[in-house]
């Protein structure tokens, strides 16, 4: 009986132990993979370069992450998946899973015991895990790797236990990025932030920013939403309504023309858009506030 999931809390009721089924390292160039699933647990980790790995969540919809130099995905069993390299990209993939195993040899379970951050991560349902490596997980993977070449793969002893302390690595990884996880994403959204200020006289594409801040659109999206309450357009709107009120208020630039100053598109839809979000046209704001500017002057 074998297990290909990480993710699974059963590991934890029963004494199943790591078992490697594949290993590789591998250099892409301009590679579109096909989307396939194995009975595994998959690490995809990058050497050089970078890479997109897309999958399917489900419903019909493509989920992805963008992988660069030094980062890594642990994605899980049975998910539907593909790399999609469009320049250069080397990296060093494992696939393990479980089996049951009564050998003494310690267990998941039983490491799990000691190593709370192991159990939590064993406990925890997921798609994927991606993380940022500080060299540890590399060392580890490496000396796995070795191990296994050595013993020709073989399931030895050395290999599930150098297996096991990779695991114990990637779980205190996690625990690691989720207590700076907010951190990091307040950064990504800051950094948007400020690109929008910067560039909102112009048009701007959602993976323009992504690619500012070095993430894939839909994370950037996901945590832009769960920071702001807006997404990344419905924010550059507001910014971009903002400062045509300013405009409007303070300058003499014809009306006709604000709409060029803020990126706003024709002047029909700039026009739709500021009465969508203020309840007057340009010129009803504008005369609005000549008006409550003189009646302020003559108090």
């Amino acid at each position: 009986m074998g297990k290909g999931s990480i993710f699974d809390a059963d590991l934890l009721e029963a004494d199943f132990s790591p078992q490697v089924f594949a290993y590789y390292f591998k250099q892409w160039e301009g590679f579109h993979m096909n989307f396939h699933q194995h009975d595994s647990t998959e690490i995809m980790y990058v050497i050089q370069g970078d890479c997109l790995v897309e999958w399917s969540g489900g419903a019909g919809k493509q989920r992805a992450v963008k992988l660069t130099k030094g980062e890594f995905i642990l994605l899980d069993a049975n998910v539907p998946h593909r790399l999609i390299v469009e320049n250069t990209c080397r990296m060093l993939n494992v696939e393990f899973g479980f089996k049951m195993q009564s050998d003494g040899f310690p267990s998941i379970k039983q490491i799990a015991e000691e190593e709370e951050t192991l159990r939590a991560m064993v406990s925890s349902p997921a798609t994927y895990l991606m993380l940022q490596d500080p060299d540890e997980v590399y060392h580890a993977l490496k000396s796995l790797v070795l191990e296994l070449d050595n013993r020709l793969n073989d399931g030895g002893m050395l290999d599930r236990m150098l297996m096991s302390q990779l695991l114990i690595r990637i779980s205190r990884l996690r625990r690691d990025a989720e207590k700076n996880g907010w951190q990091q994403a307040d950064q990504y959204v800051k950094q948007s932030i400020e690109f929008l200020h910067q560039n909102y006289d112009r048009n701007i594409l959602v993976k323009e920013i992504a690619a500012f801040v070095n993430l894939h659109p839909g994370y950037l999206q996901r945590i832009f939403r769960a920071q702001t309450g807006q997404t990344l357009m419905e924010y550059l709107t507001a910014v971009r309504m903002e400062k045509a009120k300013m405009l409007l208020l303070h300058t003499g630039i014809p009306v006709s023309d604000i709409s060029d100053y803020v990126g706003a598109g024709s002047r029909q839809y700039f026009h739709a858009l500021f009465k969508k979000h203020t309840g007057m046209t340009p010129i009803e704001f504008r005369n609005s506030m000549d008006t409550h500017r003189y009646l302020e002057m003559k108090k």
